[in-house]
């Protein structure tokens, strides 16, 4: 499988992915096409999600084939690779089962077909959505997810203990995780990284160290350009 699991879409300095620039365009190096699916997009409609998008991968010269434009199971069949983008990943993977997509995009991956997630498009490429940050606003028929890999991201992993705040810190909602999922590993991806797997082999790459969270091990840093051995 060939894989790019982006924390974030949008790091300040940057326009919309430019951040990953370099890393996405080797990885869809001899790609024309990309099915996008556009389903975690609430605050944004589909046209606007796909165009926005397009617009980046112009730069790139690779066609954006957004799945709401038309059959979703065509499009992503006939395309060359498949993106998922961010947003709400309940709604998401809400969107993935009702359309019968699931099945459909973990045997096209698992077959070689290239995927790029970033965001919520990581969180369901993992097992479960359990390690997701989004509000549940709308309930998929389960929290099981296209199963890729066999760990779980954290995407936008933050350190900060902001004053004043009583509530849970990110490291201590993982912790909670952890607790109850005691065989599972979570790798908390800050924005600005990535993981690309490809060949059995998961790097990370991007501009910050990744927090490694498991049950009754010493949470860890793994820095960028090393690989994620568990």
């Amino acid at each position: 499988m060939k894989l790019l699991l982006l924390s974030n879409s949008i790091t300040e300095g940057f326009n919309y992915l430019e951040h990953a620039i370099n890393e996405i365009k080797q990885f869809t190096e001899g790609i024309n096409s990309i099915a996008f699916v556009p389903y975690a997009g609430v605050t944004i409609n589909y046209n606007q999600y796909s165009d926005k998008v397009q617009n980046f991968f112009n730069k790139l010269n690779i066609r954006i084939n957004s799945i709401h434009n038309g059959n979703p199971i065509s499009i992503i069949k006939n395309s060359d690779a498949i993106a998922v983008g961010g947003g709400n990943t309940f709604q998401l993977l809400k969107s993935l089962y009702d359309n019968n997509l699931i099945n459909l995009i973990r045997d096209e991956v698992k077959k070689g077909k290239p995927y790029i997630g970033w965001s919520a498009g990581s969180n369901v490429a993992c097992p479960t959505i359990n390690t997701t940050n989004d509000m549940p606003i709308v309930e998929p028929q389960s929290f099981q997810a296209l199963n890729l890999i066999d760990y779980q991201i954290n995407p936008h992993y933050l350190d900060a203990h902001p004053s004043g705040h009583h509530g849970e810190t990110r490291e201590q909602r993982i912790q909670e995780y952890e607790i109850l999922n005691q065989d599972t590993i979570v790798v908390g991806l800050r924005e600005g990284s990535m993981i690309l797997i490809e060949d059995n082999t998961h790097t990370l790459l991007g501009t910050k160290s990744a927090r490694i969270f498991k049950y009754g091990i010493q949470t860890y840093e793994l820095t960028t350009n090393n690989n994620i051995v568990f």
